[in-house]
């Protein structure tokens, strides 16, 4: 049967407004995801700030000489060092189902975690290196996400491609560490850098699709998190291995 003038001006409004509260919602969303992120950063600086500055605390986790310089690691610091890395493995093969209240803990505990390991940097590069690595870092993300957002272009390929390269990348600096090659560690950053640009484009997009998917649903908290999770990954990954060029050492 064939739809009237009228009919179909109402369904064509009716689909104008759906897909304007789904744009209304994912705007919200990738906030939340960003906000997720940005506190994420915040925790983490302030957790290394304190573990880098206050005596007391820096002793507990790394072993100083009379100058408070590192020369090594504590018990408890080497558990802090391999800590995030365990839970980002029990998390992807044990938790299957995790709940709003388990997502949102186990990333507060991580940023916190991993704050403890990213005191390192601060006892080794100045603080105005480390400052303007920060806020290049985060004008390339802010450009990354935007384009991974924004592009009509489906990226899972190319995420798919840049997952491979980051299994040899973490292979390479396997290697690396017994052959300590001045220029491999070149090269190994320069496709750090590429490989977690990438990434933070790739990840944004499967967010967004991710929304769409579970939009109204409790797994959207669990995908907001989640999501924060590998977007605050590829921003410290990306802000490391450019700090390898970038930073000036104390």
């Amino acid at each position: 049967m064939a739809l009237g003038p009228q009919t179909r001006a109402s369904a064509f409004r009716a689909q104008t407004l759906d897909q304007a509260q789904i744009d209304e919602g994912l705007r919200a969303y990738m906030l939340r995801v960003y906000n997720y992120m940005a506190t994420g950063l915040a925790i983490s600086g302030l957790v290394a700030w304190v573990v880098a500055n206050v005596p007391a605390v820096t002793q507990i986790f790394f072993v100083t000489d009379q100058l408070g310089r590192i020369y090594g690691t504590t018990p408890l610091g080497m558990i802090a060092m391999f800590a995030p890395l365990v839970m980002l493995l029990v998390s992807a093969f044990a938790v299957r189902q995790p709940s709003a209240a388990f997502a949102q803990g186990f990333y507060w505990a991580f940023v916190a975690i991993n704050g403890i390991g990213l005191s390192v940097l601060l006892m080794i590069y100045t603080g105005e290196s480390l400052l303007r690595t920060f806020f290049i870092t985060a004008a390339a993300f802010g450009g990354l996400s935007l384009y991974g957002y924004t592009t009509k272009r489906s990226l899972s390929g190319f995420g798919s491609f840049l997952v491979m390269g980051l299994i040899g990348l973490i292979i390479a600096m396997v290697v690396n560490i017994f052959l300590a090659s001045a220029m491999m560690q070149f090269v190994i950053s320069a496709a750090g850098v590429l490989i977690f640009a990438g990434l933070i484009a790739f990840y944004t997009q499967t967010i967004k699709e991710q929304y769409v998917e579970n939009m109204g649903r409790d797994a959207e908290t669990v995908t907001a998190v989640f999501g924060a999770l590998s977007l605050y990954i590829a921003f410290l990954n990306l802000f490391q291995f450019l700090l390898m060029f970038l930073g000036n050492r104390e």
